[in-house]
Order: structure tokens, then C-alpha cells, then sequence
């Protein structure tokens, strides 16, 4: 798609945290949207100074960062997040989710943060200084606060999972609020759908676009790294509610028995306890060069999350022509593998270890080649500008009210 510039239109993207180092689906997702808009629009990502999800401590400095095409806005957060206190209200909230009061459930949202007062005085300060805003992550504080200050203008791509607190009915009102929805998968849509029924808003799926660098050489990553068996790869935050807990009890629990000769790699931050084993291997975070080359080498992508309203990781590794083994209670991760036919699911030990011990290397192949095959017919940027320029120039037209999705 041909660039048009429209330098009297601004685009406003807000996101918990944003940055070069962060590692985070969403907020990666959020930046390259904003990024590839930015051929069309100047934009702008208006986020906190905070890096690390689990504590919001203020990492960045304020002020304006240009990252590309696009200009990354900083705001202080006004107090990191105080783990062990926000775990223990979410014990307490959690069997209430239904029933808790609204003062209860927004001093939830407060202790999850990251609140920051800066970045909401700013809102409502140059609201007329945009003429959108893109709300990415429904979850955070910087949309449940924020998204309201500037409805009129709002869109929000929820990245919804059916998980415990998108129960909270305080979501009820603020679902009702935004101009529109921009969804990831369809069956996203029709979780937030199912959720809320009453919603007159809908909006499109658009998802992200995957473009694989070129020259990628999987050997390349063994030799840097000296892995020379087959190996499993986890790309992302690994965290219990990423399913890393039970990928472990499973990966430990099948070389016990015998398997082999495979290596667990992981890619990203590390948020619980990695087991001590001679087979499992944390790199940590690692460049982009490393992080695909890694995919393109890897035998298997392992998603064992839950909760997914994408998983990029697991569309870039499908674009290098990898196979992929994931959870099968999350339907995101099941509706890929089964419209890609790209991948495999399932939903206990015996089910994964089968995977690993029967699929020979002509059908990983075949699966690999069918995954990517479903990037580039579904994950195309061209695609995406094309779809992200439609729903804003529509939604922002004199009669864009009288277009909304039915």
C-alpha cells in the first residue's frame, strides 16, 4: 500500500508501557500498529515511564522518544505496584467478581495500575489535539481511567480472554463506552460479544500484520548458542498465568520418562522460577535477529497460555514455517491451529507427549508450511493499514455514526 500522508489528522495510541525493551505482546502489537499508521497519519503512543509489568517502577524518562516513524510519550506512574497487596485483593475479589461493589472493583483496577495522573491531566488537557485515540488492553489502568476522559473519540482494541476479571460488571459501563472495537481473531469478538450483549458497539477484526526478516539462518542460532539437538521453544513473559508452570511440570515430567533428545529454549523475562534442569535453557531477552532465527530452528513453538487474544509468537513462527504444539483450552490458540491447519492442541500431559513422540518430520514440515501459509493469506500489513484506514476514516466522518458495524 502506497503511503498518503494526511498531516491534519492525529492518532493517538494508549498502552500501559511501551518501548523498544519491553516485552509484551500487547504493547509490541500497540507500537507497530502505531508505527505502520504513522505512513498514513502522524502518531503518537501515550504511555507511562514504567518497564516492568509486575512492579509499574518508573524506568523511562519522561518526555517524548521517537522510535521510528512514530513518537512515544511518556508519563510518571504515580506509585509502583505493590505485588503481594494486589495478589491478596484479587484472592478476595476473584470468588466476588460478580458481586463486588463498584468502589471495591476500581480500587482493584487502582492497585493494578499503572495509574498515572500525568498522562489522564494530559487527556483531558489536548483531547482536541487528536482526532483519535486507540485504547489497546482493556485491563489496565490507563484505559479504565482513561478511555472515559475521551469517549467521544475512543476506540479500543480489548484484547479480551475469557479470564476471571472481564466478570468485574464494572466492565459493563465502560464497554458501552468507545467509539468502536478492534478486535484480534474472531473468536475474540465473539467472547466480547457473548460477554456483553447488549453492546450496540462492534467493529472489525484486524489483528497485526507478520513480516519475517529476510536471509534468516537457523543455523546461525544454533552455532551462537552451541544447541545442536532438536529443541522446543517459549518465546514471551514467563509467568504462571502464561501457563509456564504447567509447561514445566510437563517438559520435566517427560524427560523423566524418557524423552528425548530435545532441549526447552525460552525466550523472555522472567517473572516466576525457572526449574534447574541440564535441558532447559533461558536465554533471557534477546534481539529480534536471535528471536527469529530461534523460531526458524526451533522443532516445536510450545503457547501454553490460557489466555490469548493473538499470540504473535505464535503467527511469526508460523511465518518462518515452524510447527506449533498449544493449550488447547484457549479457543484463540485452537481456532489457528484448526482454520491453518498449521498446529496441534491439547489439553493434558498424555496429549503433549503424544504430539512430541508421533508426528515425524515430513508432517512438522507440512504443518509448518500450511501455518505460514495462513500468515501471509490472513497477517498481511498491507491488510492491515488497509483496514485500520477504513474504520477511522469512517468512524470519524460527518456520517461515520450512521456506518457503525451491525
Amino acid at each position: 500500500m502506497k503511503p498518503l500522508k494526511r498531516a491534519t489528522f492525529r492518532v493517538g495510541f494508549v498502552v500501559q508501557r511501551a518501548g523498544t525493551e519491553v516485552n509484551g505482546g500487547a504493547e509490541s502489537l500497540c507500537l507497530q500498529i502505531a508505527q505502520r499508521v504513522a505512513r498514513h497519519w502522524p502518531t503518537e503512543v501515550l504511555t507511562t515511564c514504567a518497564l516492568d509489568y509486575m512492579t509499574w517502577e518508573n524506568f523511562y524518562p519522561e518526555g517524548v522518544e521517537e522510535v521510528g516513524s512514530t513518537l512515544i510519550r511518556r508519563f510518571p506512574v504515580d506509585t509502583p505496584r505493590d505485588v503481594q497487596t494486589f495478589n491478596a485483593l484479587s484472592e478476595k475479589l476473584n470468588p466476588r467478581r460478580e458481586t463486588a461493589t463498584l468502589a471495591e472493583q476500581e480500587a482493584w483496577m487502582r492497585a493494578q495500575g499503572p495509574l498515572s495522573t500525568s498522562l489522564l491531566n494530559y487527556l483531558r488537557s489536548n483531547a482536541n489535539s487528536y482526532d483519535v485515540f486507540v485504547f489497546f488492553g482493556y485491563l489496565y489502568a490507563t484505559s479504565y481511567f482513561g478511555l472515559p476522559i475521551v469517549r467521544d473519540k475512543a476506540f479500543l482494541a480489548p484484547l479480551a480472554h475469557d479470564e476471571w476479571t472481564i466478570y468485574f460488571n464494572m466492565w459493563d459501563r465502560f464497554f458501552a463506552l468507545p467509539k468502536a472495537f478492534i478486535f484480534n481473531t474472531d473468536a475474540e469478538r465473539q467472547l466480547v460479544r457473548h460477554r456483553f450483549p447488549r453492546l450496540s458497539q462492534d467493529g472489525p477484526v484486524i489483528g497485526v500484520g507478520i513480516e519475517p526478516p529476510k536471509n534468516l539462518d537457523p543455523e546461525r542460532f544454533r552455532l551462537r548458542y552451541g544447541i545442536t539437538e532438536p529443541f522446543l521453544l517459549y518465546v514471551g513473559r514467563i509467568d504462571e498465568s502464561k501457563g509456564c508452570t504447567a509447561m514445566f511440570d510437563y517438559f520435566l515430567r517427560w524427560k523423566s520418562e524418557g524423552g528425548t533428545p530435545h532441549k526447552l529454549v525460552l525466550l523472555g523475562t522472567e517473572v516466576m522460577p525457572i526449574p534447574f534442569h541440564d535441558d532447559i535453557i533461558h536465554l533471557g531477552f534477546v534481539g529480534d535477529e536471535d528471536k527469529w532465527e530461534a523460531m526458524s530452528a526451533c522443532d516445536w513453538l510450545l503457547v501454553p497460555s490460557p489466555y490469548e487474544s493473538l499470540s504473535m509468537a505464535l503467527l511469526e513462527t508460523w511465518s518462518v514455517g515452524r510447527p506449533a504444539l498449544v493449550n488447547g483450552s484457549c479457543d484463540v490458540l485452537t481456532s489457528h491451529c484448526s482454520e491453518s491447519h498449521g498446529g496441534l492442541w491439547y489439553n493434558n500431559f498424555q496429549e503433549w507427549s503424544a504430539a512430541l513422540a508421533i508426528v515425524d518430520e515430513g508432517t512438522k514440515r507440512t504443518l509448518g508450511r500450511q501455518g505460514q501459509a495462513y500468515v501471509q493469506r490472513c497477517y498481511s500489513w498491507e491488510r492491515v493499514e488497509r483496514d485500520y484506514l477504513a474504520l477511522l476514516d469512517r468512524e470519524t466522518s460527518p456520517s461515520g455514526a450512521a456506518s457503525r458495524y451491525q
